[in-house]
């Protein structure tokens, strides 16, 4: 059996222009002074990561392991979601998306989806340079403004758009297949990789692919009704990163699943500081060491009430506090009695 590793923390909530959240070094000792022992690094920030250099440089990603050593501190795994939403934008969401990607390729929607691929490209090599197994991204989107069938969808429609999307995957797949790193696809409201359903359909049009995983963060599931418990037995063996994330669903005689377009404090559906929301941490940690899960348990901070250093810092205990040591030895061995294959068959009446 293994133990997951952690607490870690993923950066992109807390990065901003004001110290120790402006730089790599301080915003790693901040983490390690709450009791983090991992970062996961998003990718576009700048104040944090440079992407190229580490995608071309192994002393530049030895230097930055080093930075983070002497607090303690190492890189889970790094983030492209904003680049790989990039990778398929329905025009509904062109605008909307045009700010996701670097200024010199904004209001062209194909030289912003070939720059979103190259990203992704550089992440595989970055991702190897820096010795790590895993990455996660989003799907990114052609049929999400469907997903309510009303107007009646035409015929095909769906599977067009998840045959486009796995053309322009596959290539992607394939570099990081040659990079040894697994591409983590987070199951997302607004990807159409939103539910199980989706990530097969996805899957089956990539063949199958062995780098093709998947992100489980449980507040995504439960503010759909998804049973994000059985979700982990299903796709245990796809699953290779995971977001701890809180979350809870109230539905009222007003709104529900939908939201009513309300902001997020007036929504149902709201993403919570752990320990705040209604997701049952105690079974997925408990699944996860069922599961031999040995990824890291990554705190990704989003609510709409509470601060968040003192979701950080909750935060951090509260994985810790939930991470499963998994045991060497069976609960009853005090009981057991030594037997060989003849004691066996006496016990079971067998002639011999």
């Amino acid at each position: 059996m293994k133990t997951m590793k952690g607490p870690a923390v993923f950066l992109a909530q807390f990065a901003g222009d004001e110290s120790p959240f402006n730089s790599l070094e301080s915003i790693a000792k901040w983490a390690a002074n709450y009791g983090f022992i991992g970062v996961q690094i998003p990718s576009w920030d700048a104040r944090l990561f440079d992407l190229e250099k580490a995608a071309s440089s192994k002393t530049y990603c030895d230097d930055i392991c080093g930075i983070l050593k002497t607090h303690g501190i190492v890189i889970t795994e790094l983030s492209t979601h904003i680049q790989g939403q990039l990778v398929a934008v329905h025009p509904a969401y062109d605008s909307l998306f045009d700010s996701f990607a670097t200024p010199e390729v904004r209001n062209d929607p194909k030289l912003r989806q070939q720059w979103a691929v190259d990203q992704l490209y550089l992440a595989a090599k970055a991702s190897k340079n820096l010795g790590l197994t895993e990455h996660v991204t989003f799907s990114g989107a052609l049929a999400w403004p469907y997903l309510y069938p009303w107007p009646q969808r035409p015929a095909g429609l769906v599977e067009s758009a998840f045959d486009e999307l796995a053309t322009r995957w596959l290539p992607i797949l394939n570099a990081f297949e040659e990079a040894g790193v697994n591409l983590c696809y987070e199951i997302h409201p607004g990807e159409d990789l939103h539910d199980g359903i989706t990530f097969e359909m996805f899957l089956e049009r990539v063949n199958n692919h062995q780098r093709c995983q998947m992100l489980y963060d449980p507040s995504h599931y439960a503010l759909q009704a998804l049973d994000y418990l059985q979700h982990i037995d299903i796709y245990h063996e796809r699953i290779k990163m995971f977001h701890v994330k809180d979350a809870e669903l109230n539905p009222t005689g007003r709104q529900g699943v939908y939201g009513g377009y309300q902001p997020w404090i007036d929504r149902a559906g709201r993403f919570r500081s752990l320990g705040d929301g209604q997701i049952d941490f105690n079974s997925i940690f408990s699944k996860f060491a069922q599961y031999d899960f040995d990824g890291w348990a990554v705190l990704e901070w989003e609510c709409c009430l509470k601060h968040p250093e003192d979701g950080a810092k909750e935060g951090a205990k509260f994985i810790r506090d939930h991470i499963i040591h998994v045991t060497d030895q069976a609960f009853d061995d005090f009981a057991g009695a030594d037997t060989d294959d003849k004691t066996n068959k006496t016990l079971l009446g067998i002639d011999q």
